[in-house]
């Protein structure tokens, strides 16, 4: 019995390491490449520089496109967090009439093709006179984000006894107070997924941003414009490399929070 487990291990074990490797070794070369002294991303590697790191920090446009995309995906991140904390705890705490389709409603824009999306809203902006600009972009992410923090929150509201709002509600205390002092401590780890998720999503975000984009544009479009030009493709590599360490310490951060929430949970037995 132990010998069938352990064969089932080792091949779940060989498939998982499989997969990291097919995943993760592309974006390894992007600090490797960061690093080599020449335009051409081919091998051999002609020598150790940091000329491109340099040039990225020298480079106006790249520092601009990048503070765009991180003004755009915080506020986007935070303000579909909010919505979709509201959201959630209105299906998950209230009997709305149509709760199914609602919620359906609601993640529709999860399976539309974004281009789709790029181009109605494009239409619509020109229809009604907006402007293209940062303003425009952040009201097209939010329709991707909404959903997934709405998914996000509804997944931990759903994880811990409704009582103890309702005891908090026999005590005295109003529904606001019950959400701040009872709801949000207990939801704070889906708060902080959703932020990080929605961040991500809203960062990384081309194709909304292509189309809704007026003079000011974000990161993924501006890389998608430096592709045109080797010269200019190492100072790239080297930003890429600098997200990707931004990356990996974020994630372990969101993981140890993770962690730490679960804990919290098993120890007060909610």
């Amino acid at each position: 019995m132990s010998a069938g487990v352990s064969r089932r291990f080792d091949g779940f074990a060989l498939y998982a390491i499989a997969y990291l490797i097919f995943i993760y070794l592309p974006v390894l070369f992007l600090p490797l490449f960061s690093f080599n002294d020449s335009i051409y991303i081919a091998f051999p590697l002609k020598g150790f520089t940091l000329e491109w790191y340099g040039k990225m920090v020298n480079n106006p446009g790249l520092i601009d496109a990048l503070w765009n995309s991180v003004q755009i995906a915080s506020g986007c991140a935070v303000l579909s967090t909010i919505l979709g904390t509201l959201a959630a705890k209105s299906v998950t705490r209230y009997r709305l009439p149509g709760r199914g389709p609602l919620i359906g409603f609601i993640m529709i824009p999860l399976v539309i093709p974004s281009i789709i999306i790029g181009i109605a809203l494009l239409i619509l902006m020109s229809l009604g006179g907006i402007e293209l600009s940062l303003f425009t972009i952040g009201l097209g992410h939010m329709l991707f984000c909404v959903p997934f923090s709405m998914l996000v929150m509804i997944s931990r509201m759903e994880g811990f006894d409704k009582s103890m709002e309702e005891a908090a509600q026999d005590l005295g205390e109003n529904a606001w107070g019950t959400f701040w002092r009872v709801t949000f401590p207990l939801v704070v780890p889906g708060v902080v997924a959703s932020l990080l998720l929605t961040f991500t999503i809203s960062f990384d975000e081309f194709v909304l941003a292509f189309f809704l984009s007026g003079t000011d544009v974000t990161l993924p479009v501006f890389i998608w414009s430096q592709l045109r030009f080797p010269n200019r493709l190492p100072a790239v590599l080297a930003l890429g490399a600098c997200i990707l360490m931004a990356s990996f310490v974020l994630v372990t951060f969101a993981e140890w929070f993770r962690r730490r929430g679960v804990q919290l949970k098993t120890s007060s037995g909610v």
